[in-house]
Formats: structure tokens, sequence, C-alpha cells
């Protein structure tokens, strides 16, 4: 069996270079995280990519909130993620809703059709949806989709964990829609860690809690560690030496 996932998000070349020193398996790299996590500059994902050679998913977002906006904030979003893509970004991470809590297929398609080919996760857009089955189904199919980041609420993963759980069972069982891998992320505490484990979760995502100052500090690759260990079946204490 292989060992769990572990994505950190990283802001920039030093953020990654750290999340890989610590054990992480990729990176989310974002931006303006008092957005919830914006779109990079080209040029920043260049700087990550020659820094490091884990897999790197790159947000494509241009506002807070889980809407596209209208048809020129689309286009300049499309035209951003084939500026990615020709830097040779090959993942990203997206996600968009529209005014009655469904997922916006229209947005959604732009945005695929900018970056063909490539895998993606559709993040948690999914905890804010009006009913996350149906999402699951109308999303079911599209080229590259092969991650939900998820918390199981809007409210964070200790709101979401029986969710999770849920969750992970019908993706295990490999059901219609839920065949993506489920990546539990949003307000994750090393504390939830086992039951999710338990429950047959292989994937965790991680932001804040990478960094020993929070987001105006860079990723401490101690903390990283201590997710690795942890992950691999080592106590938090032991991890957090070496």
């Amino acid at each position: 069996m292989s060992r769990p996932i572990l994505e950190v998000i990283a802001l920039d070349a030093r953020d990654a270079v750290a999340a890989r020193e610590g054990g992480a398996d990729r990176v989310e790299l974002a931006a303006v995280m008092s957005a919830g996590g914006l779109t990079p500059d080209p040029a920043v994902f260049a700087a990550v990519r020659a820094a490091v050679d884990l897999p790197v998913r790159v947000m494509l977002r241009a506002a807070d909130g889980f809407a596209a906006g209208g048809p020129e904030a689309l286009d300049a979003l499309c035209r951003r993620a084939r500026a990615l893509r020709a830097e040779g970004a090959e993942e990203f991470v997206l996600g968009f809703l529209d005014d009655t809590g469904a997922p916006d297929l229209a947005a959604i398609g732009a945005l695929l059709d900018a970056v063909p080919g490539c895998r993606w996760t559709f993040h948690r857009a999914i905890d804010g949806c009006a009913d996350r089955g149906v999402l699951r189904k109308r999303l079911d199919g599209l080229p590259g989709l092969d991650t939900y980041l998820t918390a199981g609420s809007p409210d964070g993963v200790a709101a979401g964990l029986d969710v999770l759980c849920a969750e992970a069972a019908r993706t295990a069982a490999g059901e219609p829609g839920y065949r993506p891998l489920l990546m539990a992320g949003g307000g994750l505490l090393l504390d939830h860690v086992p039951a999710l484990r338990a429950a047959g979760v292989t994937a965790f995502h991680i932001g804040g809690a990478a960094r020993a100052g929070g987001w105006d500090a860079p990723v401490d690759p101690d903390a990283v560690r201590v997710w690795r260990g942890l992950l691999d079946g080592r106590s938090p204490a032991v991890a957090g030496r070496a």
C-alpha cells in the first residue's frame, strides 16, 4: 500500500523547498491567502518549478468566493491559465458555483479548454455547494478531474468529519461521482488524522498548519515533518524529532 499523500500550500519557491524538505508529496501553489487563495503569477510558478521536482498544482481563482465572475473576469483567468500552461504547469486547482449553488459548468469548461489534458482538483467549492452528491454527479467524467479537496463542511474538518468518513467509504467502493481521490483539508488538525485514516482517507492538505507563525511566516519544514511522520504511523512527538 502506498503511503498517504501530503499536500502543502506554497506561496513561493522557498515554501515549496521547505515543504519538500519536510516530506510533502506535492504542493498547491497559490497567492493572496487572505482571499482564500488566488492564482499566482506565472513567474512564481516558474521559480517553484525550478526549485523542486514535486508535483505542483496551481490555483485558478481570481477573487474570493466561488463565483467565476463575469465574462471579462473569466476570459482574464483563462488567459492566466494559458500563460501558466506555457510555463509548464500541468496540474491545477479550480472550482466554481453559480448563484444557485450548483457547479458552474460553463466556467469550469472554459478553464479546462484553456489547459487541455491537465489533471486538476475540484477545491472546497464542494463545501459551499447546494448539494454535494448532485455536484459530484454533474462533474463525473470531466477530463482530468482526479481529486476533490474538501473539509466535509463549510465550517471545516471538525464539523465535516462524519461526511468525510462517509465519502471515503463511497470512494473506496468506486461509486460513480466518487472515483476521484478524496483529499481532506480545511481546518485540518493532527487530531483528525487517526479517524480519517481509519475511514480510509489517503490524502491530506495543509496550509496554515505548515507555518509556525501563520500566513505571514514561511512553510516550516519541521511542522511538515510532524504531519509526514503521523501519516506514516509515527506519533507527533516522535515525528517532531529529527
